[in-house]
């Protein structure tokens, strides 16, 4: 199967540059699919701070849900073709258990404030 910019996911001879975190490479697509010129037309496209790209391509920062749906909703590619172009190959996400547990001895939040 050919994704929506030209790779096939589903070979078994991927290179290793292909397999690894690379969010230049996402970078670098997207801004050849919207016909960009430069980072700083990319940050206005997505409508972040230009800062925020360069931390993207200098590995201080993570592509995070919110630039992703972003970069989603600007360019059309389905949000796992952008992963894959990062270097993503997650099937699943897992979210560990512990996240939804409240903690020992903390109040379970009420709707109601007020006291009588």
């Amino acid at each position: 199967m050919t994704n929506q910019v030209g790779i096939d996911m589903n070979s078994d001879s991927e290179s290793d540059e292909l397999l690894q975190y690379n969010p230049n490479r996402l970078l670098d697509t997207l801004i050849e699919n919207l016909r960009l010129k430069n980072d700083a037309a990319l940050s206005r496209a997505l409508e972040v701070a230009p800062p925020v790209i360069s931390k993207i391509r200098h590995h201080r920062l993570p592509v995070g849900a919110s630039l992703l749906i972003r970069m989603h909703e600007v360019s059309d590619l389905s949000i796992r073709d952008l992963r894959y172009l990062m270097g993503d190959r997650r099937a699943k996400f897992r979210i560990s258990d512990k996240q939804f547990k409240p903690k020992e001895g903390a109040k379970p939040a009420s709707g109601n404030d007020e006291q009588v």
